[in-house]
């Protein structure tokens, strides 16, 4: 894939993750969940690999934050699922290992990185247990809506773009 295409696909990865978490979301527990931000981390996974996943996930979580539209756990919460997702993806090649990669690195390892996170940038002290379940339920409902799409759609388009930006 060439840098061009590379980076308007990055783009617009972004631009849906930026917006649609804003259209779509819904109470966890203390939190918000957006599922949108989980899909694409799993549609970028699959389509570009670990490092572009985890690029778009910053840049998200960055647009959010300037917006304020989001708040800094957007970081922990989205980069974490987005580099195991794509790692997985790239080890075993199977579309449900990129959303098990999402939801263990964003439910799982991002809510307990969040825990120190929180203390340090945000100031609050929240124990683990507080930060996994929304986590949990954000990242399986954006997992889920991520291989619903990617079930839909041609996978040998996925397998091409990956393979012409030889990830």
């Amino acid at each position: 894939m060439n840098q061009t295409r590379l980076l308007t696909t990055m783009a617009l990865l972004v631009a849906i993750g930026t917006l649609g978490s804003q259209l779509i979301w819904f109470p966890a527990g203390v939190a918000r969940a957006y599922p949108v931000q989980h899909a694409v981390n799993v549609l970028a996974a699959v389509m570009l690999g670990p490092g572009p996943a985890v690029a778009i996930a910053f840049v998200i979580g960055l647009l959010r934050n300037m917006l304020g539209l989001g708040s800094l756990l957007a970081f922990p919460g989205g980069m974490f699922g987005a580099f195991l997702a794509g790692y997985l993806y790239k080890k075993f090649g199977k579309k449900y290992f990129a959303a098990l990669g999402e939801v263990i690195g964003t439910g799982i390892i991002g809510a307990l990185f969040s825990v120190p996170f929180a203390k340090i940038l945000m100031g609050t002290s929240f124990g683990a247990l507080f930060f996994i379940p929304p986590f949990l339920v954000s990242s399986i409902t954006g997992a889920g809506i991520a291989l619903f799409i990617v079930s839909r759609v041609k996978y040998e388009n996925f397998i091409q773009l990956k393979n012409e930006h030889k990830l």
